[in-house]
């Protein structure tokens, strides 16, 4: 069965959105990825609440882990809560996996989480996002770039 294009995954309801990886990172190839998840990481992220902004993904025998995600404890989990920032075990095909590894291997580049969201069916997933660090100076011209969009919008809005 073919994956969907990245433009297409099924986004239900986002959880956490790591907005400032667009800025930092040039993506080259996105993925979706299920979550390995106890009961009570379900039930705090139904709550909406997650933080991305400083996890990273990496691939290690052969396997794709989720490494300093913050899912904060179940208000009432009691003594079956989880640990926040636990690694957590990504779900993807054997064939993405070995792409990803070739390019972080090979190319320099980083897994980086992009958004943690709930599908149609209810299922946790992780949008992952092959991408390369942007330096300052790179950063300066994607602002630039960014706003000369912006302007020229407005002007084509104003003038028809």
């Amino acid at each position: 069965m073919a994956r969907p294009k990245p433009e297409t995954f099924d986004k239900q309801k986002t959880v956490a959105e790591n907005r400032r990886a667009r800025f930092d990172y040039a993506i080259e190839d996105k993925f979706e990825a299920g979550l390995v998840l106890q009961g009570t990481e379900v039930k705090s992220l139904r709550a909406g609440e997650a933080s991305i902004g400083e996890s990273y993904a990496e691939v290690t025998e052969g396997e794709c882990w989720l490494i300093n995600a913050n899912i904060p404890e179940f208000s009432h989990g009691n003594r079956f809560n989880h640990e926040p920032k636990r690694r957590r075990k990504l779900l993807l095909n054997e064939r993405e996996i070995n792409k990803m590894m070739g390019a972080v291997e090979r190319k320099g580049m980083t897994l980086v989480p992009m958004s943690i969201y709930f599908n149609r069916q209810g299922r946790a997933k992780v949008e992952l996002a092959l991408a390369k660090g942007r330096k300052a100076q790179d950063k300066r011209e994607y602002i630039k770039d960014r706003d000369w969009k912006r302007d020229k919008a407005r002007l084509l809005r104003e003038n028809g």
